[in-house]
């Protein structure tokens, strides 16, 4: 199927490498315009050349956690393409750090991106979308699902992420706004930090059940799902897609 998504308009935070750039390659194969945000210029304009859709996709420097930029932000995705009906608050950061060894300053800089950030985006999309609807799609992991030792303050982000998102779909559905809110959570996946280090492949291999890492267009196919009115009636879920992990 193609053609999902046309007549739409994204905003993909993080969205110039990684799994953020396989979400707007997807995006645009499916008919929606927007923008990709990042907060470095040469990463955005990488990835708007590997897209290579000048006419459906822009590039905009950003700071998720500071919530003076989320308007102006939006503000300028309405300015260029009329609105907004889909969010994917996908920028976050990751450390290996335990409970007794993180320091404050590293908690509070994992909180400002991966849930304040998160916080911001539901916030002010919500607010451009309710007069006519949308789905803003906020990336969890399976480390807001599942405890880890070594990822004390990602574990509360993500974890804050899941719960925050449903309070926020049951808030729009309850004041009548057709704004859908939901979470993704994936596993261990294909990514160019992960594949430089292969020894962290094969122990993540081993720990998943299907015997292999995802792909990047595993979550993204996800999210075109919940982008697309094909998810009409999906609002405070969470959508798991790692391999079997979690359900071990």
């Amino acid at each position: 199927m193609t053609g999902r998504l046309i007549g739409k308009v994204a905003l993909v935070t993080g969205g110039t490498k990684g799994i953020g750039l396989s979400f707007a390659q997807r995006f645009v194969e499916e008919g929606a315009k927007g923008v990709i945000t990042g907060r470095h210029v040469d990463l955005g304009e990488a990835a708007l050349a590997t897209i290579n859709a000048p006419d459906a996709l822009s590039f905009m420097q950003q700071d998720t956690s500071d919530d003076q930029e989320w308007p102006q932000i939006i503000k300028a995705v309405q300015d260029k393409f009329g609105k907004l009906d889909i969010l994917v608050n996908n920028a976050g950061i990751c450390f290996f750090k335990d409970i007794e060894h993180t320091t404050a300053a590293e908690w509070r800089k994992i909180q400002s991106i991966n849930l304040d950030g998160v916080f911001f985006g539901t916030k002010y999309a919500l607010i451009a979308m309710k007069d006519h609807g949308g789905s803003i799609i906020n990336m969890s992991s399976i480390e807001g699902l599942i405890g880890e030792p070594m990822l004390a303050a990602y574990n509360a982000s993500k974890g804050g992420v899941r719960l925050f998102s449903k309070s926020a779909a049951l808030y729009a559905a309850k004041e009548g706004y057709n704004v859908r809110i939901n979470t993704v959570h994936p596993g261990y996946i294909h990514t160019p930090l992960v594949d430089c280090a292969p020894d962290v492949v094969t122990h993540e291999e081993q720990l998943t059940p299907m015997g292999h890492l995802g792909e990047p267009v595993d979550i993204a196919n996800m999210c075109v799902f919940l982008a697309s009115d094909e998810s009409k009636f999906a609002t405070g879920a969470e959508f798991v897609v790692d391999g079997g992990y979690t359900a071990q």
